[in-house]
């Protein structure tokens, strides 16, 4: 079993930038890929970025590449996610999830953190 948790979130004006943490513990985390999810009011859960378990890899949704960047320290245990020119509609709650591959779809992802709130002003 994955324990993750989440770090990084708060309110920042439209263009800002934020760094998210994902800090995880339990089983040997580096044998699993990782994912951000975000949650906006009203809305279901969406794809924002995985990467592999060995951070050769990753992959983004459209709404964000070329924005954010998506990382992880294995010797920490600690993914990350900068994001960079923030929007408005960026404003979600931002969730970690770890799972066996590192793919676009929720079911893929057995681990979840309780998320963080990000707010992006206009």
């Amino acid at each position: 079993q994955v324990q993750l948790v989440e770090f990084g979130g708060g309110l920042v004006q439209a263009g800002g930038s934020l760094r998210l943490s994902c800090a995880a513990s339990g089983r040997t985390v580096s044998m699993y890929g990782l994912g951000w999810f975000r949650q906006a009011p009203g809305k279901e859960r969406e794809f924002v970025a995985s990467i592999s378990w060995n951070g050769l890899s990753s992959i983004y949704a459209d709404s964000v590449k070329g924005r954010f960047t998506i990382s992880r320290d294995n010797s920490k245990n600690t993914m990350y996610l900068q994001m960079n020119s923030l929007k408005p509609e960026d404003t979600a709650v931002y969730y970690c999830a770890a799972g066996s591959d590192s793919g676009r779809q929720l079911a893929e992802f057995g681990a979840w953190g309780q998320g963080t709130q990000v707010t992006v002003s206009s």
